[in-house]
């Protein structure tokens, strides 16, 4: 390339001339190349120690004139043949012109001037976005691509210079984070070590420091760990790794690739060695961190944040903190934890001013809202620009009117019965019809029009309680008194001062009227709510009446849904339930419905409307308890996994026990998933909910630690599971709220409470005040931090399991061991994953389904089959093997989708490997017969496949056949429904019926596809150790064959046929008699044939319909790839093969010699007047031969024998496959060898 001339003071320092003229030199880097000696060597480790670039660039060509000391390099090159087309330009366009010059200083302008030219020219074809990466960094990517041999869609993120300890002696050398991949490079003296690991593949990531490794990283996979230290920012690296780590994880998890965000704000001063992609990973970090802190909805992302003080009026001072400010919000944090936090949404702001400043307010900004509240901020270090940053957001805020308000929050609660919706009668269409009020017009939310009604269930099933007029419901006043003192001094909605003082309060329980309220505030369920008006009218709209698995299993779940509750117990709230159930179902498909998902819904609308029911969902399912309800609930683990790690630092006696017994692993999906409602009774549980909206998953963890403590000594004398079990019950169930003021629903647990002691009443408020004495030291940060380490575990585990489920459904098939089908699934899921980041579209992800069973979530196309295929193939056809893994894939692609999962993979691949030389003829000889044969098989055609089953090896009874022509149309179900469940139950069944192909149903071969057959076994034996015996082999079957096939074709063609339709059969049914042609056999052959004719005519009459049209439309397509001349004998990609036939040759049987067999000849006849030479004449269309004759004619042959029963280890294969997968650049000279662990 060429390079903006640079200043080189010693031209011959560690580098040699290799040719020279007046005005330039080409030097070659000292040591690269062959005969380095020493001075290479340590050129070489010097190069890769101070990152030079000289070890991309080995080659430089220096601008010089006579008298200058002074030397520009113009350009560089990493090959000889790269640096010698920019010599030659210099030599054929400035030589000449350059001798004209008399003075030097005019030489070198003039030089540097073409040479700036020849750049800019250059850059104008570039892509303006890779200007945002600096030019140091793009030679390191360019190093990375090289060393690595990475394609040019693999994004370099960042590098860092550290060490690798290779046993105990640490190797010097370059980290490269790319976006899918860790790589190491290190160079000291000759010793070369290379490491590429997948982040895909990384089973733990840990930062710990021990005697043996100073402080280091540690990168575990399955089967090696990794350790680097001595980095200049450990802590920096390890936070990119983790990030880059999460992206695989969430990849694997819901197909999540990762996606460059193009619209980040340029950094005001230019960045040194900071890739945009960097950049793009940082900020997302920060707006994750950002949204967790203050609830915010998904989409929002942090523009910058200050230090400032706040004014806070409660206590009369100005609290040091910093201000966030986001395209829809401005929020505040205290430096003291709880001291303050703030959220206001720029859509409630109606004034932002500057104040005065004054020396004891310096820099102060007023921002005022709707709700009457007025923040003062102040200690701005850049108020002007932060004003101008508010400003510019407020514009693009749209003025949308929310469907409520703070005011009528207060009205609400001034006079909860004036708006008590009166119980509907049972002949009310809502009642008896819940999809009758939507079907007729759209539902207005705002304007109050809502499916059931316009407030919580509990308000409309409230019974004449006499608790509200005791002292419970005195005890309930004076909490809403308490809230109602707070929302005076604090201030009430979003804008709220939420401090250590709202936390105290939410302890204390949060009183019923205000409970809605509250959990929509606490979780930020209002934010989005009020910025989505008409959504969830529109959402339930468009689910009714509409089916689908998820609202199967939604009606399964809706009667246990809280059966106890009166709400529950009647029409209008099981249809509200079904409405929010469905609504959320159709907004997020990949979560779709999860059980326990009902019991926290129901739940949801007892306090709050439809609405405001389904933002709570939504928040919960997509903030606040992210991956918690999906098919493999893998949140829940991971918080499982958390729990367990807590408990071995909090209460280490426990620990062990709880291992011993596996309780863990069951009480805490229960308890997590439903946030206790399942196992508390329901007044105790819903206090732990208001919580929960509060605090976040650390009060769960808080509070299960806190039960576990209570329980310690019992527990400790468990003898299994199920003590522990019934102990934990029993406490759970006896878990009271004295204060509820609503009446107690019978607990479904109560039986556990059985027994002769009475039970012990446990207090819910002295349980939450325990847990915060005992375990309130845990930080959310924390949690995170832990929550990482915990996602990589679990999801690599559940990698394993369905590994290992694919694995145990496929190995009763195929003759591969347990071990080598788990290496080929590995071989299999990386090449799929590999399409999904480097491919050019995101089809491969899309065609990913979480829903399907494990064995079909993976599926590759014909091009990654192919590089399979080619990888580990015992039939090397060189340049033909391209050609013979496309005709296996449509073999194998039995419903014509164009993917394979790994069952048909795995089929394929044993066909070539396991069985005897019987089953793997006939496989090859399957490869030669339509579908396998004809790409361009039109799907009319496809009828003729019934002969061809996806499983090569296993064998099917005519009668399967019918059966699978009846369920044609399930096959397209396939292809367009893949969540069909019943189509691959029956298809599983179908697999469970024993099969069984004899050869004599395999079709005859026509002449054209056995000359293709003919073409395979050549370019197969072509790199064979017993090459020239394998062609004197094949030579003789291949002639007796053809001999056969002429004597046969005479028979055939008696006078005897009865219909065209006859005809068709013929040369397609199978014979009856089992021939093995020698050469005497060959001799009699019409003899032999005489009967075969016969039988062919009596089955004529006897023919399928389906068949015989299967048949005719086979030869009316020439029964191969090409069709009808034999011009179209071979595909424009064959012909072009070095193994291609050039030309047919017409060789008798005795005539035959091996070394007749040359690369451009194929046997099509041996009787001159029978015979078709390629040019001039058509194939014989009346010839056919049978698999019988074939593999009768093949025994008779020692050296194909040999070759077909040869054992060939696929484990050695797959090992050679994953060292070639990574191709280094040839241009380099280094010998490069990929080391592991």
């Amino acid at each position: 390339m060429w390079l903006g001339p640079e200043e080189v003071l010693l031209a011959g320092a560690l580098w040699v001339t290799e040719r020279a003229n007046p005005f330039f030199l080409l030097q070659r880097r000292r040591g690269h190349g062959k005969g380095g000696g020493l001075t290479g060597l340590l050129v070489g480790t010097l190069d890769v120690v101070l990152d030079s670039s000289a070890r991309v660039a080995p080659y430089r060509i220096l601008h010089q004139t006579q008298d200058s000391q002074v030397y520009w390099a113009v350009a560089c090159g990493s090959s000889r043949k790269e640096i010698t087309k920019h010599w030659e330009w210099l030599e054929n366009n400035l030589l000449q012109t350059l001798s004209i010059f008399d003075n030097e200083e005019d030489i070198t302008t003039f030089v540097k001037g073409k040479i700036h030219g020849i750049i800019a020219e250059e850059n104008k074809n570039e892509q303006p976005q890779s200007e945002e990466d600096p030019g140091k960094f793009k030679e390191a990517e360019l190093k990375m691509r090289k060393q690595f041999g990475m394609p040019e869609v693999e994004k370099l993120v960042n590098y860092y210079s550290c060490s690798y300890w290779k046993g105990r002696v640490p190797r010097q050398g370059w980290l490269y984070l790319t976006v899918n991949h860790l790589c190491f490079y290190s160079f000291l003296l000759g010793k070369e070590v290379t490491l590429v690991i997948q982040w895909v593949d990384v089973t733990q990531l840990e930062k710990n420091a021990t005697l043996l490794f100073p402080e280091c990283i540690k990168v575990s996979t399955r089967d090696s760990e990794l350790y680097f230290s001595m980095f200049l920012n450990i802590n920096e690296t390890f936070k990119l790794m983790e990030q880059l780590a999460n992206i695989a994880m969430r990849q694997l998890l819901d197909n999540e690739s990762f996606l460059q965000d193009k619209s980040l704000p340029k950094p005001r001063k230019p960045l040194k060695n900071i890739s945009a992609l960097k950049r793009d990973l940082d900020a997302r970090a920060k707006n994750e961190c950002y949204r967790a802190t203050f609830r915010l909805p998904k989409d929002e992302c942090l523009d910058g944040h200050t230090d400032c003080t706040l004014w806070t009026p409660f206590n009369k001072m100005h609290i040091p903190g910093q201000m966030f400010v986001s395209n829809n919000y401005i929020c505040f944090a205290s430096k003291a934890e709880e001291a303050c936090h703030l959220i206001i949404p720029l859509r409630e702001v109606t004034i932002v001013e500057k104040a005065d400043s004054s020396s004891v307010l310096p820099s102060p900004l007023s921002i005022s809202t709707k709700s009457k509240m007025t923040f003062f901020f102040a200690n701005l270090k850049d108020r002007d620009f932060l004003v101008q940053r508010i400003s510019d957001f407020l514009q693009r805020t749209p003025s949308k009117k929310p469907c409520s308000s703070d005011r009528e929050w207060k009205w609400n609660l001034a006079d909860p019965g004036c708006e008590e919706v009166p119980e509907l009668p049972s002949s009310s269409p809502l009642a008896v019809s819940p999809t009758s009020a939507l079907s007729s017009r759209p539902v207005n939310f705002c304007a109050g029009e809502v499916p059931t009604a316009s407030q919580g269930l509990l308000k409309l099933f409230r019974r004449n309680s006499e608790e509200l007029l005791g002292p419970k419901g005195a005890k309930e006043k004076m909490k809403e008194e308490s809230w109602n003192i707070h929302f005076f001094e604090y201030g009430r909605g979003m804008c709220m001062y939420r401090t250590a003082k709202t936390r105290e309060l939410v302890q204390k329980g949060i009183p019923e009227n205000l409970r809605g309220e509250l959990w929509l505030l606490f979780s930020g369920a209002w934010n989005e709510m009020v910025t989505h008006p008409g959504y969830y009218a529109d959402l339930v709209e468009k689910s009714m009446g509409k089916y689908n698995l998820a609202t199967e299993e939604i009606e399964r779940d809706l009667h246990r849904s809280m059966p106890e509750h009166p709400a529950f117990q009647n029409e209008l709230g099981i249809a509200a339930l079904r409405r929010v159930l469905t609504a959320y179902a159709f907004r997020n498909p990949t979560i779709g419905y999860c059980q326990a998902m009902n019991i926290v819904t129901s739940v949801l609308l007892l306090y709050c409307n439809e609405e405001e029911a389904f933002w709570l969902l939504v928040a919960l399912c997509e903030r606040m308890l992210p991956d918690y309800y999906n098919t493999r609930v893998v949140g829940a683990l991971v918080d499982q996994g958390i729990f367990e790690e807590l408990t071995r630092e909090y209460l280490p006696q426990l620990s062990e026990k709880m291992q011993d017994l596996g309780v863990i692993s069951t009480i805490s999906l229960s308890w997590f998933l439903t946030l206790f409602l399942s196992v508390m009774p329901f007044e105790s549980a819903v206090v732990i909910v208001d919580c929960f909206f509060y605090e976040g998953i650390k009060f769960i963890l808080q509070v299960s630690l806190a039960i576990l403590d209570a329980n310690m000594e019992k527990l400790l004398q468990c003898c299994d599971e199920g003590e522990a079990m019934t102990i934990l019950g029993r406490y759970l169930d006896n878990v009271v709220n004295r204060q509820s003021v609503s009446p107690p629903i019978p607990h479904l647990h109560a039986l556990l409470t059985s027994g002769d002691d009475p039970p012990l009443e446990i207090d819910i408020f002295e349980l939450i005040k325990t847990s915060y004495e005992k375990f309130s030291n845990l930080k959310a940060d924390d949690i995170e931090q832990m929550r990482f380490k915990q996602r990589l575990k679990v999801i690599q585990s559940l990698e394993d399991t369905a590994k290992k489920s694919v694995v145990r459904a496929v190995s009763s098939d195929i003759g591969f061991s347990i071990e080598e089908l788990e290496e080929l699934y590995v071989v299999f899921k990386a090449k799929y994953l590999m399409s999904c980041y480097w491919g050019n579209n995101r089809a491969a992800a899309a065609r990913r389904d979480q829903s399907l069973p494990y064995l079909e979530q993976y599926r590759i196309d014909m091009e990654q089959f192919k590089e399979l295929f080619i990888s580990l193939t015992p039939w090397s056809c060189g340049a033909h093997t391209p050609v013979l893994a496309g005709r296996l894939f449509r073999l194998l692609d039995e419903n014509r989708d164009s993917l394979i999962n790994f069952k048909e993979f795995v089929t394929g691949m044993s066909g070539m490997y396991h069985g005897d030389l019987t089953e793997k003829l006939k496989v090859l000889y399957k490869l030669h017969l339509p579908p396998a044969l004809n790409p361009e098989e039109t799907e009319s055609a496809l009828e003729a496949t019934s002969y061809f089953t996806e499983d090569v090896t296993t064998e099917e009874t005519q009668e399967d056949k019918g059966r699978r022509n009846e369920n044609g149309p399930e096959k397209e179900e396939k292809g367009t429904s893949p969540q069909d469940y019943k189509y691959y139950l029956r298809m599983w069944a179908k697999e469970k019926e024993s099969k069984k192909e004899t050869i004599k149903d395999l079709p005859k071969m026509s002449q054209e596809q056995f000359i293709e057959l003919c073409k395979t076994l050549y370019n197969m034996f072509s790199e064979d150790p017993v090459e020239q015996e394998l062609y004197h082999a094949i030579a003789t079957v291949a002639s007796l064959l053809l001999r056969i096939g002429e004597v046969g074709k005479k028979f055939s063609n008696r006078p005897v046929r009865k219909s065209e339709d006859c005809k068709a059969n013929n040369t397609q049914d199978p014979v009856s008699e089992e021939e093995s042609p020698t050469s005497e056999q060959s001799q009699n052959s019409a003899v032999e044939q005489q009967p075969q004719a016969d039988h062919e005519d009596k089955t004529c009459d006897d023919a399928q319909p389906e068949k015989t049209q299967q048949e005719n439309q086979t030869l009316g397509d020439g029964s191969g790839e090409g069709q009808g001349s034999p011009l179209q004998l071979l595909s424009d990609d064959e012909t072009k093969d070095d193994m291609s036939m050039s030309s047919y040759s017409m060789v008798s049987t005795g005539s035959l010699q091996c070394e007749d067999i040359a690369d451009d000849t194929v046997l099509v006849g041996c009787e001159g007047s029978s015979s078709a030479a390629r040019y001039g004449s058509t194939i014989d269309t009346d010839w056919s031969i049978s698999f019988e004759q074939i593999l009768a004619s093949m025994l008779t042959e020692t050296a194909l024998v040999n070759y077909f029963e040869k054992k060939v280890n696929i484990l050695q294969k797959i090992k050679d496959q994953k060292k070639v997968e990574r191709q280094f650049s040839s241009s380099s000279d280094y010998e490069l060898s990929s080391v592991s662990g």
